[in-house]
């Protein structure tokens, strides 16, 4: 079973620029883009940790 995780984007924003954007958003995709997020973040530390640091940075990204 998957690991359950929280959701690290605001649901109701994401929404919103989407709808700004004259689209529309489907009932998956905050989770999908939460999901996103995390990935992003993990490479983000493990590149960090790899540089001998335990502060991430922007380029980390």
């Amino acid at each position: 079973m998957a690991e359950e995780r929280d959701m690290v984007v605001v649901v109701s924003k994401v929404k919103d620029f989407i709808k700004s954007k004259e689209c529309m958003t489907a009932g998956d995709f905050p989770e999908a883009l939460s999901k996103a997020v995390y990935d992003i973040l993990e490479k983000a530390c493990a590149r960090a940790k790899a540089n001998k640091r335990s502060t991430v940075r922007p380029e980390d990204i």
